[in-house]
């Protein structure tokens, strides 16, 4: 009896025990379990991983960019379809030009393009930098941002975003800088997220940097510190930033935000320049 005794005292502790082990090990695969990240002052390569100073002409080099294409609306009802076409981006003079037209073309009424570098420049911590001038005009959404390249954590918003700039044109001159997550994204009104208003977006180049580390996502324009989003150290639900990521490059017309005062044909053609592109790798510590 003292046997029996001891064994159901000890069975709830067991129990109690190898429930601890399977959820851990449950978190664990899925990422939620947190590890503490201190800020190392991380640094970064002086020579780029990856650069494009789009010095040539015709197309974007194969070697370094993809494009998406189709005109499903991209998940914000957007108004234009993404082509590969020369006519939609295009290298001459030292840039790059994406530009988005007043044309029918698979079901839209304007065609564009976004440019990834996916599979051809994936990066995980580091800093990247793109000088760009923007377009003009009410329905003009250009943007230079990040999607992961292996959704590790699920669908959007889960494995995350980092937007490095976005832009609308019925709110011209004014910069945003965001991330996306589970447990903040727009959708829910919480993403983190800085807004900076910059003359001349239109007429002269700035440059848009996201210095990425495990410790936190740091967003500049003109190398002034403008955005700030700190690894909480509580799970990929709040920081799925340590996967692979991938640049991408584009103008969408219309949609639930670049449309949200109309779109103003007559502003068509509009096109995004770009100077440069490049990738600097982390310094690991």
């Amino acid at each position: 009896m003292k046997i029996i005794k001891s064994v159901l005292f000890l069975l709830p502790l067991f129990s109690f025990l190898l429930v601890s082990a399977q959820n851990a090990g449950t978190a664990n695969q899925s990422g939620d379990t947190a590890v503490k990240i201190d800020d190392m002052g991380w640094v970064f390569e002086t020579v780029p991983s990856f650069a494009d100073e789009f010095n040539y002409s015709g197309i974007p080099d194969t070697t370094k960019w993809g494009y998406d294409i189709g005109g499903s609306g991209w998940g914000n009802n957007e108004l234009q379809y993404y082509t590969s076409q020369v006519r939609n981006a295009s290298v001459a003079d030292g840039k790059l030009t994406i530009t988005a037209i007043r044309e029918d073309a698979g079901g839209r009424n304007y065609t564009s393009a976004r440019l990834v570098t996916k599979y051809k420049a994936d990066i995980k911590y580091g800093r990247i930098e793109v000088k760009a001038q923007l377009p003009a005009g009410i329905g003009t959404w250009p943007a230079i941002w990040m999607l992961p390249t292996d959704w590790v954590y699920g669908d959007w918003p889960r494995s995350g975003e980092i937007d490095i700039m976005e832009h609308v044109g019925y709110d011209q001159d004014v910069v945003h800088i965001s991330t996306h997550c589970e447990a903040y994204y727009f959708w829910i009104k919480n993403e983190k997220t800085a807004v900076r208003k910059i003359e001349n977006v239109s007429s002269a180049f700035h440059l848009y940097r996201v210095d990425w580390t495990p410790f936190a996502i740091r967003g500049y324009i003109d190398n002034e510190l403008v955005f700030t989003n700190r690894n909480e150290n509580s799970g990929y639900k709040a920081w799925p930033f340590d996967q692979k990521f991938h640049l991408l490059l584009n103008i969408a017309v219309g949609g639930n935000w670049g449309g949200a005062k109309g779109v103003d044909e007559k502003v068509f053609p509009a096109a995004m320049l770009v100077d440069y592109v490049r990738f600097y790798s982390m310094v690991n510590k």
